[in-house]
């Protein structure tokens, strides 16, 4: 019999995605619960006690309640929420971590799925703190600029709204920067730093799409290392990795107004990684990807995929 797979919070935007990418799969049996029943707290515990395998697409508090109504089940838990990315005895689920990383999903009984912005972060920085090229406590800051997809439904009908004119806004428009991001947290564990990244997250005019810069300045940068060394630290990690591409180091790099198109891998389950050198010694790293596909469902079916003992890269576009 097909895995059952329950999806807890399908009209989110990431639930919706999720649905989406599984439609047609004969080897799941995938189901959710009616409109009327879906905050039914029986139907729910029913719900995932009769499941192989729950994602949960919630807030952060209703994914709690749904681990403790779990409790005692047989089912397994993918949380896309940011609930549990740092807590003790949930595996994080970003199976190009580390090696190991996709042994640990495959066995877990309890997996979070990592954050847009934290994939990013983690993908271009924990390879370069592994191999000693940036320092553990190096004073690291990010600029990132989603598309509006990012904030779920209300977003959306804010930036949608035609009384509010925001599709036609001409520049980015920065948010959180009164408060600690929510990846913050996963963003420092995952990476293997010492302290807390400086995040200045933006939203643009576009429905999907992340582009997530790192600037490195030269003197955070041991003795030799340079943009080259960078780069083959990242392109020798990621060699053979369906879902990340280390595109090459182009020198110049000229003036193409579209080369860092945050809408590059829209749809698909690619994050893109660059390196850019700079005369000075600096070096900009960089990140694409689709924030609802590698950044949301995308990261979660490949989870999903290796909890059920299942193909990893099975109905993911790249």
């Amino acid at each position: 019999m097909a895995p059952r797979v329950f999806i807890d919070g399908h009209i989110g935007t990431t639930g919706l995605r999720i649905r989406d990418w599984l439609v047609g799969r004969s080897d799941l049996e995938v189901f959710e619960l009616p409109e009327e029943r879906r905050k039914d707290t029986a139907a729910r515990r029913d719900a995932l006690a009769s499941s192989d395998l729950a994602v949960l697409c919630l807030p952060d508090d209703a994914a709690r309640e749904a681990v403790a109504l779990a409790q005692g089940t047989r089912a397994r838990i993918l949380d896309a929420s940011s609930a549990h990315r740092v807590t003790p005895g949930w595996v994080f689920g970003l199976p190009e971590l580390a090696p190991e990383q996709r042994a640990a999903i495959a066995g877990a009984s309890r997996v979070s799925n990592a954050g847009c912005w934290a994939s990013a972060t983690i993908l271009l920085l924990r390879p370069l703190v592994d191999a000693g090229l940036v320092p553990r406590d190096a004073p690291i800051t990010l600029h990132g600029l989603s598309g509006y997809s990012g904030g779920g439904k209300e977003l959306i009908a804010k930036w949608e709204d035609p009384a509010g004119g925001l599709l036609t806004h001409v520049y980015e428009a920065p948010y959180a920067l009164d408060r600690v991001h929510k990846h913050a947290p996963e963003m420092t564990r995952w990476s293997g730093l010492a302290h807390e990244p400086q995040f200045s997250p933006a939203v643009g005019p576009f429905r999907c799409g992340m582009r997530l810069q790192i600037p490195l300045h030269a003197t955070l940068l041991a003795h030799g290392v340079s943009g080259k060394s960078i780069w083959e630290a990242l392109h020798s990690r990621y060699r053979g990795e369906p879902f990340v591409r280390v595109l090459p180091i182009v020198e110049p790099l000229g003036a193409d107004d579209r080369a860092f198109d945050p809408r590059a891998c829209n749809d698909t389950n690619r994050i893109e990684l660059r390196v850019l050198p700079h005369p000075s010694g600096h070096v900009l790293l960089m990140a694409v990807l689709d924030n609802l596909g590698k950044g949301a469902a995308g990261v979660a079916i490949q989870n999903l995929n290796l909890m059920l003992g299942l193909p990893e890269a099975r109905g993911l576009p790249a």
